[in-house]
């Protein structure tokens, strides 16, 4: 998944990301409310991760301004207060967990799998696209049942590209969702070319369809169609 952390706790937020990097999501941070409202209006993300209390805004503010825009996309609170007030307050403009400090990253991240499973699989623990089953809690995949090997950039372009089955994905919007803030630092996609290209030649040689194909001078499709 693709993540936002709006969090001005910078060693609170050090430590998300390195844990959910760790677990294979794809993290920003920012740590005021004007840098995130840039971040959601300019970016596109699977699911925000906000505190309330921002030096400069509210979190809630935040959420309202998602919802104004129609984005779909999951809302995790994360906050000092505990009171039910505040936490109702939350859920019923739109978050779909509210966790209180301290929590454990573990539940963080139980909570980011259930949106996962939500956004992009229709709730489902496993997804299964004719000779394809992949579970995206466990990161494998299987190819007419035998288990494939794949690193996890590997996963995470087939995650994308059955979460888009059909769709055609832009190269540039292929790389930033799946590297966000690096992209920033690349010189071309070649990187990507690499990427896809292993990733084809894996399910090819496992007796897969061939599904990913070239959209030439815009992007890619994965095409089951």
């Amino acid at each position: 998944m693709k993540i936002l952390i709006i969090e001005d706790e910078k060693a609170l937020t050090d430590s998300i990301v390195e844990y959910l990097h760790e677990e294979g999501h794809v993290c920003e941070a920012v740590y005021n409310f004007n840098d995130a409202v840039e971040k959601i209006q300019l970016y596109e993300y699977d699911c925000i991760v906000v505190d309330i209390n921002l030096p400069d805004g509210s979190g809630l503010d935040i959420i309202k301004l998602i919802k104004k825009n129609s984005k779909s996309l999951g809302i995790i609170i994360i906050s000092a207060r505990n009171s039910l007030e505040n936490r109702i307050e939350g859920l019923e403009i739109g978050a779909d967990n509210y966790l209180t400090k301290p929590f454990h990253l573990a539940e963080l991240n139980a909570h980011l799998k259930s949106i996962n499973r939500r956004i992009n699989f229709n709730g489902n623990e496993q997804i299964i696209i004719n000779e394809i089953k992949l579970l995206p809690n466990d990161h494998t995949v299987f190819i007419n049942d035998k288990e494939l090997k794949l690193t996890r950039k590997e996963f995470e372009l087939l995650v994308f590209f059955i979460s888009n089955k059909n769709k055609v994905i832009t190269k540039s919007g292929l790389a930033e969702h799946l590297w966000g803030d690096y992209m920033d630092t690349a010189d071309s996609f070649d990187f990507i070319y690499t990427h896809i290209k292993n990733l084809r030649s894996k399910l090819l040689k496992e007796g897969c369809a061939d599904y990913i194909k070239t959209v030439y001078g815009v992007g890619y499709k994965f095409d089951i169609s």
